[in-house]
């Protein structure tokens, strides 16, 4: 049975300070369309740009997650991406008046329980997975972090920490099903050691650390000296060290609490992957540089998977585009318009479909016989798909024409005969600058690549011409 996609059902304010830069930011989550995604929009700059929530966008992993896009920066995203990861939410939009997530208590148990409180909608576009199919490792040599991914038929989730530490020792902690993450992971705050507190506030970090928002371990024995120092900076004459080795008193909700917080981390962080992850994480000794290394990967695997597998298409469910709407945006007709339905069109992609007749005129002479869709035509049917997505990006498409200049690495694979159905998927190789458009396409029968080719197409207003 197919997943559908999830939204919010209602907007959700937050407020706060964020722990690094101490600023002040207000956030709006706010539900979003079908196939959407998650991206940030910096609204004290820019309404109209859009930071999409993928490793494509990583800025820094010092201390914590980072973005930026067009030198917009997002700070510390993992906590708001793990909670919208742990709620099943694919489609939202979060708008930030300054550039850092506020850090509330530390945790994701805020957002999980607001979004939670507004509910979440189902949505009617299917959910698209990143399936593991096998064996994916990555380690970091100097400091012995690996991070594993296996096949499953859930996203599950296995860590281990060390730090060698006397007070917490070796931990572990588990998430068996995502529906676990709100009871078991949510809650579980970021914490750091007094060491590595005395050198953030050496370089003027934690500005928005309280103590009540992050758990500090306290490793060895401190003086009055710093002891005094840290009450100064927290403004906080109270904190003290209690006999489990928490400086302000603070209780741990689990006893494992830390290795639970790095298992959130994890979740944030492999957010950035672009996709839904079915399969079994195992990270020993993760961090946001090694886990955001590993989602890298995993992003690339992804992109060359998707590039081989056939878009799901509803048939059920009317086009986007039928024939005579796509009359209003090509310039092409019968009997060479070949290009049937467009089911979808993105930012950097369209997908379209061709239902292939046996009563189509070229199949009299190609081959009586055994008739078969001629190679030429697969591709002139990718370049009208094409050619949609180029002319929906101007005003008045029916005062331009579109030209193919080049076909590099044509390949075909598999004959297409009478009663194929083609899915076509194209997608911009680079941005479209001056008129020019460069694409790669594939064409699917039966989920099986057919035809692939990369198109570079220029398109020019009639009167030019």
């Amino acid at each position: 049975m197919n997943d559908f996609q999830n939204t919010i059902k209602n907007t959700i304010n937050f407020s706060g300070v964020g722990i690094h830069t101490g600023v002040f930011t207000n956030m709006k989550l706010k539900p979003a369309k079908e196939n959407y995604g998650i991206k940030f929009i910096r609204v004290d700059k820019d309404k109209n740009l859009e930071i999409e929530a993928t490793v494509d966008n990583l800025f820094t992993t010092n201390r914590s997650t980072s973005l930026i896009k067009n030198n917009l920066e997002v700070h510390t995203v993992e906590h708001i991406l793990a909670a919208i990861t742990g709620n099943k939410i694919d489609n939202i939009k979060i708008e930030i008046d300054n550039k850092e997530i506020p850090i509330l208590d530390g945790s994701s148990l805020d957002f999980s329980e607001q979004i939670k409180k507004t509910g979440i909608k189902k949505q009617n576009a299917i959910r698209q997975y990143f399936i593991i199919s096998r064996k994916i490792s990555f380690k970091d040599e100097k400091t012995g972090s690996e991070l594993i991914a296996v096949p499953d038929s859930n996203y599950k989730i296995d860590v281990q920490i060390d730090y060698n530490s006397k007070k917490l020792g070796i931990q572990k902690a588990s998430l068996n099903n995502l529906f676990e993450f709100n009871s078991e992971i949510s809650s579980s705050r970021t914490f750091c050691f007094l060491h590595e507190l005395e050198e953030m506030i050496d370089k003027n970090l934690v500005k928005g650390g309280d103590l009540n928002n992050a758990m500090v371990i306290v490793e060895n024995s401190i003086s009055k000296t710093k002891l005094n120092k840290i009450k100064e900076v927290f403004n906080n004459p109270k904190i003290n060290i209690n006999k489990n080795g928490y400086l302000n008193n603070i209780t741990p909700r689990f006893n494992n609490e830390p290795a639970r917080h790095k298992l959130l981390d994890v979740i944030g962080d492999l957010c950035l992957v672009g996709l839904p992850i079915k399969g079994k994480i195992i990270a020993i000794k993760p961090g946001h540089k090694n886990n955001t290394k590993f989602a890298k990967k995993l992003r690339k695997i992804m992109k060359e998977q998707k590039d081989k597998t056939a878009p799901m298409v509803d048939f059920n469910k009317s086009p986007l585009y039928d024939k005579q709407k796509i009359k209003s945006i090509l310039p092409h007709r019968e009997p060479f318009l070949f290009i049937d339905e467009i089911r979808e069109i993105g930012d950097d992609y369209i997908i379209g479909v061709k239902y292939v007749r046996a009563e189509e005129e070229y199949f009299k002479g190609h081959f009586p016989s055994e008739p078969v869709m001629p190679g030429v035509l697969q591709l002139e049917t990718m370049a009208q798909t094409g050619g949609v997505l180029i002319l929906n990006t101007v005003n008045n498409p029916q005062d331009y024409l579109t030209f193919f200049m080049k076909i590099d690495n044509a390949k075909f694979k598999r004959k297409v005969i009478p009663g194929d159905t083609i899915i076509f998927k194209l997608k911009l190789i680079s941005p479209i600058r001056r008129g020019l458009c460069h694409m790669r396409g594939t064409g699917f029968v039966n989920n099986k690549i057919a035809v692939e080719a990369d198109l570079l197409a220029q398109i020019a207003p009639k009167k030019d011409l």
